[in-house]
């Protein structure tokens, strides 16, 4: 589905291959890739205190805090979905969860200093297949809007 919206959208993209670990996240794929992990953005599934879902784009490198998170949305409170929820909610299964083509329609969001790189690598829709794309594709086509949230 991920590539099937970057190919609608016209971004031009390289896929990336890797062999996908267990709880070996960004660091594992910035490794199998050779990039640095800070250019390794992942997409984290999230819920508000209502259980409406929302995703979240962060650096490999970095963690969300939720409590910043929930104060900049002006939520009471939120945080990271079980997997299962994550699953349910994006269409796609944690470790290769994309921001396209999610199968649920949710808001966006993503850490400012990601829309200042000029390419990221990004889940392309499965575990173990990343795709770099310019960061302004990721703006141009998702429209995300940036926070400040990173730890």
């Amino acid at each position: 589905m991920a590539v099937r919206v970057l190919r609608q959208h016209q971004v031009t993209f390289e896929p990336h291959l890797y062999t996908w670990e267990p709880r070996g996240g960004t660091r594992a794929s910035a490794e199998h890739l050779g990039v640095d992990e800070h250019l390794v953005i992942k997409t984290l599934i999230f819920e508000d205190e209502r259980k409406q879902p929302l995703c979240i784009l962060m650096h490999g490198d970095k963690e969300v805090s939720a409590k910043n998170l929930a104060r900049a949305l002006e939520k009471k409170s939120v945080s990271p979905c079980a997997p299962e929820v994550a699953d349910r909610h994006s269409g796609y299964q944690v470790g290769g969860t994309s921001p396209f083509g999610l199968k649920r329609a949710m808001p966006i969001y993503v850490e400012r200093s990601i829309l200042a790189l000029p390419r990221i690598y990004i889940n392309g829709g499965a575990r173990g297949f990343l795709v770099s794309i310019a960061a302004a594709d990721l703006a141009r086509v998702l429209s995300p809007k940036p926070v400040d949230v990173a730890i």
